[in-house]
């Protein structure tokens, strides 16, 4: 498995769902954090996800904790507008975990702060504060530059 994608409390099912499709497209375990802000087979998800969602590798976590207890001693990237460096100025591994906030707050200010070495950020215009893109479109551009760097893994 190349990358895990960490979700944190998402909100929006669209945003899920296209994120599902992107990591059964790059072969990548997708994490979802509870609480969600919709329920898990809701038909938005699955249409976003289209006829993907059958090969998703999916691991749902009951707590942001939960999933720290388990997984906090691997590699974890925290992608945030908060990042002192870019998603490219980092050198990702195999296993690597790269979290994402949700779409309304972002990642908790305490788990960015105990990360700070590894919170990652895209560059983005200044002209509009406070914004950001959008979660998906977030997700595979960082999914993407790791894959590149480790020379798109299983990939055609």
């Amino acid at each position: 498995m190349p990358l895990n994608v960490v979700l944190v409390e998402p909100e929006i099912p669209q945003n899920a769902g296209n994120i599902a499709r992107t990591c059964v497209l790059t072969g990548s375990r997708l994490h979802m954090v509870r609480p969600f802000g919709f329920i898990l087979d809701e038909k938005r998800i699955r249409r976003a996800g289209l006829d993907y969602w059958p090969y998703l590798d999916l691991v749902v976590h009951d707590s942001l904790d939960k999933f720290l207890e388990q997984y906090g001693d691997k590699k974890l990237y925290l992608a945030t507008t908060k990042g002192k460096k870019y998603y490219t100025d980092v050198h990702y591994e195999e296993d690597a975990f790269i979290l994402f906030g949700k779409e309304s707050a972002g990642l908790p200010r305490w788990l960015i702060q105990q990360h700070e070495e590894d919170a990652i950020r895209i560059p983005m215009s200044q002209r509009i504060p406070d914004r950001s893109l959008n979660l998906s479109n977030s997700v595979a551009i960082v999914v993407y530059e790791a894959l590149r760097q480790l020379g798109f893994p299983a990939l055609c």
